[in-house]
């Protein structure tokens, strides 16, 4: 069986391309640390590394997720045992594999927007359970075209996210080959070599 999107176009090694390019194009250094952060959070989440998103230096004791994504009722995360539940509940089950791509990227002082299409691997089991026709058996890529707004404290620490899909005319749902599921290891496999550590914060790049 093949599956239902070519798989040859879709690379977790360059899910964070765009966040590269801006860090390229910044020069403050506040704003570089906050993209090298939430580059090296998106790898870890697709890596299933996700208790180190979890690090009381770089996350807040209560982050707080919002989601607002089409088909389903907008819910709300609220500290570190909700949120680190569902990161471990992703990696368990081998949804923690995101593609991205067309996004754009930008950071303030207190902030990481981006904005994009995202492909998140899913468990039909879920799909189904949430009332889909899908093949309950499978797996399946969800396209999403998704805007995210990460908030900072003036440690640079993260609050939360808040991640909405704004417009669903791009959206699609495609079954997987199995030979192209992406396994939680395997994707770790993949994504070590991009993970590299944070330097540790100082009062320079306090905003002022």
């Amino acid at each position: 069986m093949a599956s239902e999107i070519d798989m040859s176009r879709l690379d977790i090694t360059q899910q964070n391309v765009a966040v590269e390019k801006a860090l390229a194009a910044t020069t403050n250094p506040r704003h570089r640390y906050l993209l090298k952060s939430y580059l090296r959070h998106r790898y870890l989440e697709s890596a299933g590394r996700w208790q180190e998103i979890l690090d009381p230096a770089l996350t807040v004791d209560h982050p707080v997720y919002r989601f607002n994504l089409a088909g389903k009722s907008a819910f709300t995360l609220r500290g570190k045992e909700q949120v680190g539940a569902l990161y471990g509940h992703w990696t368990a089950t081998n949804q923690c594999i995101f593609y991205v791509e067309d996004e754009d990227v930008a950071v303030g002082d207190h902030m990481v927007i981006g904005r994009g299409i995202g492909y998140h691997q899913v468990l039909g089991s879920e799909l189904a359970a949430e009332g889909l026709k899908v093949d309950p058996q499978a797996m399946y890529l969800k396209k999403s075209q998704i805007m995210m707004l990460w908030p900072y404290d003036d440690r640079c620490r993260l609050l939360g996210e808040d991640v909405w899909e704004f417009d669903t005319e791009k959206a699609g749902l495609f079954k997987l080959d199995p030979a192209d599921v992406l396994t939680a290891q395997q994707s770790r496999q993949l994504l070590d070599p991009y993970i590299k550590p944070l330097e540790l914060f100082d009062e320079s790049l306090l905003p002022r």
